[in-house]
């Protein structure tokens, strides 16, 4: 069967228009989207009643676990939110969400649908992005969560070069830990993921980009009483109070490794924690001992408010550089991003 030159859209058909013929004609004529017998027909029809209105309403809800505070996020009336909950799960066949006296969980129907609909959103928003950029010569955004590593100096500075050479971007920084920032990514909320790169575990589905190698530094507040003895090894600072990166951190896992390949048992004293003010507040008030990446600690170095103690950890030894989804096109406002973090991190690896 010849199929013309005409093209209608899904809304004419799904509205049974008479010059288009009926639904059932229509999947004729595309026979290869034909669906199994046994699928419901309310999943045979997703793509033609789906609403990106209802999907936003969808990942709101999950987001904030009440009606109220999404139709709030949403500037919306909480009727009209359930009212595009109660019609997506009409939609769907299946309960979404289970309604509770203190709010709403995901089903298991729901955290499929609420992934999917992240990953929806997210290419939308990359159309949209190349679109703008188009239009209007470098307008945009950018969002990229920032690890420890990249949080004082590479990033900042990458972010204030690429402010300086487009000025209309938008740029969106979140802060956290691989564990909580490499989902985001693969979700398409993050378009990028700056710091110490990932070690171990299944990333295949990303791509890593080397900028420059950082070692980490063993540190503590400059009048501290360590920090005036001549010689200091590892095994004098095990009783210490410590502050390390949480458990699941790759730089946690190094810096485990330098204890037990030195035969120590590991530091039991410890505030964890990955918060830059937290972790420089409590080294310049405290006797606490801190392991920083170098460019964390340099400037407070340079104003002799931190002393690096000369200790060594060669297992913490690991690249800087960029996380991305490998095989997702970056839009035009992260790719400018990216070409900025190279410079800085040329300039940061020669110095």
């Amino acid at each position: 069967m010849a199929i013309t030159g005409k093209v209608y859209s899904a809304d004419s058909i799904a509205e049974g228009n008479p010059r288009i013929g009926d639904r059932r004609h229509f999947r004729n004529v595309l026979g290869s989207l034909r669906e199994p017998k046994n699928v419901p027909p309310r999943l045979i029809d997703l793509q033609l009643k789906l609403k990106l209105r209802q999907l936003r309403v969808l990942l709101a809800i999950a987001e904030h676990g009440t009606l109220i505070k999404a139709a709030e996020h949403l500037h919306m009336s909480q009727p009209a939110v359930t009212k595009y909950l109660n019609d997506l799960e009409q939609v769907m066949g299946v309960e979404l969400f289970n309604r509770t006296s203190r709010g709403v969980t995901p089903t298991a129907f729901g955290e499929i649908l609420i992934e999917h609909a992240n990953l929806i959103v997210a290419e939308l928003r990359y159309v949209s992005e190349k679109l703008t950029s188009l239009a209007l010569g470098h307008a945009g955004s950018v969002a990229v969560g920032t690890l420890l590593a990249a949080a004082p100096r590479l990033l900042p500075k990458a972010v204030a070069l690429l402010k300086r050479q487009h000025p209309r971007l938008t740029v969106s920084i979140i802060e956290g830990t691989n564990d909580r920032l490499l989902p985001a990514l693969r979700l398409g909320t993050l378009d990028l993921v700056v710091g110490r790169l990932p070690q171990g575990g299944d990333y295949q589905d990303l791509a890593h980009e080397v900028l420059y190698d950082e070692p980490v530094n063993v540190v503590v507040r400059m009048n501290h009483p360590i920090a005036r003895k001549r010689t200091v090894c590892l095994g004098d600072l095990v009783d210490q109070q410590w502050i390390l990166p949480p458990p699941q951190t790759t730089l946690r896992r190094q810096i485990e490794d330098a204890f037990r390949l030195n035969r120590l048992r590991l530091p039991g004293h410890l505030v964890e924690s990955v918060s830059i003010l937290t972790i420089r507040t409590l080294l310049l008030e405290t006797d606490m001992v801190g392991v920083l990446p170098y460019q964390v600690v340099k400037s407070d170095e340079d104003l002799g408010l931190l002393k690096t103690l000369p200790i060594t950890m060669p297992t913490t030894l690991r690249p800087v550089g960029i996380t991305r989804r490998a095989e997702k096109a970056l839009t035009p406002a992260a790719e400018y991003l990216c070409e900025c973090l190279r410079r800085v991190g040329r300039d940061i690896g020669v110095n």
